[in-house]
């Protein structure tokens, strides 16, 4: 893709694989292409036959290429929730000159701090996903966003690491190779879809993205700006189908049919004089169903989802946080489903749907996140991903050092995530909004930190 302003995303999803291509101008995003295609090969998520998501993919880039009569070669790619860890990281090295003196820090400083805080003793079977930057420290001096420019002789870099199983991340970059195009980013994906899905607000103050998928369901939990904890939960709407084509003895394919058409989450909601034939198997004449009926084969299984999600969320104290719920993927277009949340959470409960032409249905949100992420990343992200893709910069470097500017020093932090709520060090330092203009911290930092509070 030549002209760098063009993006696209990818969403390999368990009941479709959805695409779109999006012009970036102005600082705002235009669609101009989108496919979407039923998904073949995925269980719960994670790719179990290439092959067949091979042809998914190339079926969906297909459409997506017709409709904004482009070709297009590399994509960013989201990558599930599925056993993600989150995990704090440090790297420091030196970069004086020889004399002892202070030097100027450049793009290949930057490159150098990246790979220390890759040090990291991490099982074979995992690999880092991504790393987020959260401050650089220039002798000393913190909260610094780009320390490009400034001048030092210590330069140290703290972040965010997610990590993921390498069977998921080689599935996912083969599948795309596979399919005659190359991976521009893999990109956690509630990290992408709290990009579109949560407000400014929302993810300073904290809020719970639930994703209602048709293979599993995921929430994710982002304060201060940041993805703190993920659980996914391995149930979602294709379990609602399975479940209306046992209870009506139909096919799954009619069973999908009834609940996109017919369905509600919440059976208060439902009509019991309202009804709709049901093609049953080995019966020539359908049967006459009641919505209320169907709605209290749906609830049931979105009561036993949430709830399970429910008693994760409490045991991590999230659900005090004041953003709330919000809701999105394929199963939040159901009617009823905000209501039964709110009663089953005790909680605030919002959907999101996206607001682009011809894709304002929640389904849709992941793949639009993948790229709202991509075009929101500044220099220094840049600078990080491609360090850790193994990548040369794109900007010739001046910098000379000799051999012993090669050993890195690195810290371990002091604690381990695992399925722990990660509760990262506010840095007030890293937000414009934190302040007043007169530099006085606001009024609302005090509640900042009473919910700070909770997750000690």
């Amino acid at each position: 893709m030549g002209n760098s302003s063009i993006y696209v995303g990818i969403d390999i999803g368990t009941t479709s694989i959805k695409v779109i291509i999006a012009e970036y101008l102005k600082d705002q995003i235009n669609i101009i292409g989108y496919g979407n295609t039923r998904s073949a090969g995925l269980n719960r998520g994670v790719i179990v036959d290439i092959d067949q998501v091979v042809k998914a993919i190339k079926e969906a880039v297909k459409q997506a290429e017709e409709k904004a009569n482009i070709q297009i070669s590399e994509v960013s790619v989201g990558v599930p929730a599925n056993m993600l860890q989150i995990e704090r990281c440090k790297g420091m090295i030196a970069i004086g000159n020889e004399d002892g003196n202070s030097k100027e820090i450049n793009d290949f400083d930057v490159k150098r701090v990246t790979e220390a805080a890759l040090v990291q003793n991490l099982p074979p079977e995992r690999d880092v996903i991504d790393i987020v930057p959260d401050e650089f420290i220039v002798d000393g001096f913190d909260g610094i966003q780009d320390p490009r420019g400034m001048v030092g002789v210590r330069l140290e870099m703290q972040g965010v690491m997610y990590t993921g199983p390498k069977t998921i991340l080689h599935n996912t970059r083969k599948c795309i190779e596979r399919a005659g195009l190359k991976v521009r980013d893999m990109i956690v994906a509630p990290l992408a879809l709290s990009q579109v899905a949560l407000s400014d607000g929302e993810k300073d103050f904290g809020a719970i993205l639930i994703d209602l998928g048709g293979g599993q369901t995921t929430a994710a939990v982002v304060h201060d700006y940041q993805l703190k904890y993920t659980y996914v939960d391995q149930e979602g709407g294709d379990y609602v189908t399975r479940d209306i084509s046992i209870v009506l003895n139909t096919s799954i394919e009619n069973a999908e049919i009834l609940k996109r058409n017919y369905g509600y989450a919440d059976v208060t909601l439902a009509s019991s004089e309202d009804t709709f034939p049901v093609n049953v198997v080995g019966q020539q004449d359908p049967e006459m169903i009641t919505e209320e009926y169907l709605a209290q084969i749906i609830e049931a299984r979105l009561q036993q989802i949430f709830g399970k999600l429910k008693a994760d969320l409490e045991r991590i104290n999230a659900l005090q946080l004041p953003g709330g719920i919000i809701l999105t993927g394929g199963l939040a277009a159901l009617p009823g489903v905000k209501e039964l949340a709110q009663n089953i959470f005790g909680v605030n409960v919002n959907i999101y749907i996206p607001q682009e032409m011809n894709l304002r249905i929640p389904s849709f949100a992941q793949v639009i996140g993948l790229v709202e992420y991509v075009t929101q990343e500044n220099e220094i992200d840049l600078i990080v991903r491609r360090t850790l893709e193994g990548k040369e910069l794109l900007v010739e470097q001046t910098h000379d050092f000799d051999d012993n500017d090669e050993e890195y020093i690195t810290q371990d932090d002091e604690f381990e995530t695992d399925d722990e709520f990660v509760e990262v060090e506010e840095n007030p330092k890293k937000k414009k909004n934190k302040k007043n203009n007169d530099g006085k911290p606001r009024g609302m930092e005090r509640f900042k930190a009473m919910i700070n509070s909770l997750f000690d």
